[in-house]
C-alpha cells in the first residue's frame, strides 16, 4: 500500500456505510505520495479536494498542478469548478496545459486523475460514444487530453461517482484512452489493476462483495475482500478544514 493508505482489514458484519463523497475523497488522498507531481483535469472536484487533503495530512511536498495552470495554488475558498481562476490564487508558478503534456511525455508527471463515462475490465475508458461510432446512441464530450496522459503519466487513478453495470462494462463500444491505470475509486470499492485487469482491492465499509459483483458489468473474483479503512478522526478534521463547504458532494448532485 502507498504512504498514507492503511492496510485493509476484515469488515465487521454490521459495519455502517460512510458518506460516499467522504469515503472517496479520503481513499483518493491516501493513494497519493509525498513528493509526487500530481494533476487533475476539468470537472474534477473530488481529485482537487483529495490532492489538497493529502498535502495537509501526509504529503506536504506533493506538487499540485491545477488544470488552469496553477502550481501549488492555495485558494482562500475552493471553487466548485476546477477550471475556476481561483485555482491560480497563491500559486508558486503558472504553467500551460502544453507544459503538463510535455511534463508527462518526459516522464515527470507522477500521477494523473482521470475518469470516463465507461470503464472496462482492463481499466480503459470511453468518453466518446455509446453505440456504433457512425450512428451512436449517445455522443459523449470526448477525451480531451486523456489519450495522451493515460499512457504517459507514470500512473493514473481513475474515479467514478457512479458504480453500476452501465458504467463498469466488460467491453467498451469505443476506447478513448488506455494506459497506466493503477487504481479505480468508486462509491463502493477500490479496484487495483493487476496483470492488465481490474481486481477488487477493498470494499468500502458496509458494502458487500455481492453488491459490487451485482453492480459491475465484468466478472470479478470477490473471495475474502478486505474492507477499506474508514476515515480517521484526523482525516475527517483535515477534510473539514480543506473543504468546509462540501465541494466533494458536487459530483453526487
Amino acid at each position: 500500500m502507498t504512504r498514507g493508505a492503511e492496510t485493509p482489514t476484515a469488515a465487521p458484519a454490521a459495519e455502517q456505510r460512510v458518506d460516499p463523497a467522504v469515503m472517496m475523497a479520503v481513499a483518493m488522498a491516501r493513494l497519493l505520495r509525498d513528493g509526487e507531481t500530481v494533476m487533475h483535469g476539468v470537472a474534477s472536484p473530488l481529485p482537487m479536494v483529495a490532492i489538497l487533503l493529502a498535502k495537509r495530512l501526509h504529503a506536504p511536498n506533493l506538487v499540485y498542478l491545477s488544470i488552469v495552470g496553477g502550481v501549488d495554488p492555495s485558494p482562500s475558498a475552493l471553487p466548485v469548478s476546477t477550471v475556476d481562476p481561483a485555482l491560480l490564487e497563491g500559486a508558486r508558478a503558472q504553467i500551460t496545459l502544453t507544459d503538463i503534456f510535455d511534463l508527462a511525455a518526459r516522464g515527470r508527471l507522477d500521477t494523473a486523475f482521470l475518469s470516463g463515462a465507461q470503464i472496462d475490465a482492463q481499466g480503459r475508458i470511453n468518453l466518446s460514444v455509446i453505440g456504433d461510432f457512425s450512428r451512436p446512441k449517445v455522443r459523449l464530450p470526448g477525451g480531451a487530453g486523456s489519450a495522451a496522459l493515460l499512457p504517459t503519466a507514470k500512473r493514473t487513478i481513475l474515479w467514478r461517482t457512479r458504480h453500476d453495470r452501465r458504467t463498469f462494462v466488460e467491453q467498451l463500444p469505443f476506447v478513448t484512452a488506455a494506459g497506466n491505470v493503477d487504481r479505480v475509486v468508486t462509491p463502493l470499492c477500490l479496484f487495483r489493476r493487476v496483470n492488465g485487469r481490474l481486481r477488487l482491492e477493498s470494499l468500502h465499509p458496509g458494502v458487500s462483495p455481492e453488491e459490487v459483483v451485482a453492480q459491475t458489468g465484468f466478472a470479478l473474483e470477490a473471495p475474502d475482500v478486505p474492507t477499506t479503512p474508514p476515515p480517521t478522526e484526523a482525516e475527517l478534521a483535515a477534510l473539514r478544514a480543506v473543504d468546509p463547504n462540501g465541494v466533494i458532494r458536487v459530483e453526487f448532485g
